[in-house]
């Protein structure tokens, strides 16, 4: 076909999302269908993304996937069940009726490429940032619209949440084939603009035991988390949604750092128990309340997914204290000056008292680095050709 172009290609960057209303848990393992609704908040994406480049050629032999910069498996099973659900999407709405004719390029392989600028398996939800740029991204190649968190969920069950940004709800649904169960906007970034994100990164290392297993063993064997999903969440999904709705940090903070502690709480109640959190993050913990103690209310809140690090919400008035605290309690090593990435933070000075209070035995160099962030939009698109990670041959550019 003359009027077809040799290479079709599209870059996109999507972002990682916290849940302060945990998911663990499958009712569904192949639908990816959870046994609990949760709440997320979307990072921005200034700090934390995953860039993803896919592009379409008659030239391509082979489907293929490079993942930060090394070539990967692409025939693995939930990448493939993203890939058949995009093209068949697309079918769909090109066919409209049996007899329509396809485009030829519904047929041509693709080529993905996607960089994390993050650890990836460290208890970021990397796979929900590359699951929601895969589906964001194949979205665009094939001009498909409407709903999609349902088929970035299929992908990585957190991915559906990173499909949106600011706060997000993915509701569990009921249907057995899982239409029902989609993400849906609380409020935008915008809502509250005051929110910071802090992550200290305890450690990139991957976890002893990973989400999917880990959540498995979960279902089978521990009755807190039935309990938990039956009796505790939706009372606590209804109650996060009007605290974030009416900026109630108070509440909103409380309310994430009993979340996590219940969530850690069931992989203990697993049998053989897992432990994601080390001793590191029990002094985080431990740091936390007793700054919320000297402060006498809530100014820091916890919460820790499926690995060591912590993520810490506050409001941008309390940041520079509270990173002042952390730097005295895990005193840097070499990387005094690189320890804060992110947002930028200003020197603070810490009263006696407060020292007295909150900082008692440093660790030094427990903490590799804090991370300064805040709520972010959902997939974005990028429109600059220099920006895509494959070359004009569909392979990989030397910088990606």
């Amino acid at each position: 076909m003359a009027g077809e172009k040799p290479l079709t290609v599209v870059t996109c960057t999507a972002p990682v999302n916290i849940a302060v209303i945990k998911y663990w848990g499958k009712r569904d393992e192949e639908l990816i269908l959870p046994i609990n609704s949760s709440l997320s908040v979307t990072l921005h994406q200034d700090q934390l993304k995953t860039t993803t480049t896919a592009a379409i050629s008659r030239d391509f032999k082979e489907d293929r996937l490079w993942l930060n910069g090394e070539a990967a498996d692409v025939g693995h099973p939930r990448l493939q069940s993203c890939l058949r659900e995009m093209r068949r999407l697309a079918r769909k709405r090109r066919g409209g009726s049996a007899g329509a004719v396809v485009p030829l390029s519904l047929a041509y392989k693709v080529h993905v490429a996607s960089v994390n600028n993050f650890p990836t398996a460290a208890g970021l939800a990397s796979s929900a940032a590359g699951y929601a740029c895969l589906v964001h991204t194949l979205a665009r190649l094939y001009g498909v619209e409407g709903e999609l968190s349902e088929v970035a969920r299929q992908g990585s069950g957190s991915a559906c949440r990173s499909m949106l940004g600011g706060f997000v709800q993915w509701l569990m649904g009921e249907r057995p084939d899982g239409k029902d169960s989609i993400a849906q906007q609380v409020a935008p970034e915008t809502h509250w603009p005051e929110l910071r994100v802090l992550i200290l990164v305890v450690s990139a290392e991957k976890k002893p035991v990973g989400s999917t297993a880990g959540m498995q063993t979960s279902v089978d064997t521990s009755p807190l988390l039935k309990h938990r999903a039956e009796a505790v969440v939706p009372e606590r999904m209804a109650q996060m949604i009007q605290f974030i709705q009416q900026r109630d940090f108070e509440g909103f903070g409380q309310l994430t750092m009993k979340d996590s502690n219940q969530f850690h709480a069931t992989c203990l109640d697993t049998f053989p128990p897992i432990f994601y959190l080390n001793d590191v993050s029990w002094r985080i913990i431990a740091l936390a309340h007793r700054f919320n103690a000297h402060h006498g209310k809530t100014k820091v809140a916890y919460t820790f997914d499926a690995g060591p690090n912590a993520v810490v919400f506050t409001l941008a008035d309390t940041v520079d204290e509270f990173v002042e605290v952390v730097k005295c309690s895990f005193p840097p090593g070499s990387n005094g000056d690189q320890f804060l990435k992110g947002l930028p933070a200003r020197r603070a000075s810490l009263s006696e008292e407060l020292l007295s209070a909150v900082v008692l035995e440093p660790v030094p160099g427990a903490i590799r680095y804090i991370l300064l962030t805040k709520p972010g939009p959902g997939p974005q698109s990028l429109d600059d050709p220099s920006l895509h990670l494959l070359g004009a041959d569909g392979l990989p550019r030397p910088s990606a």
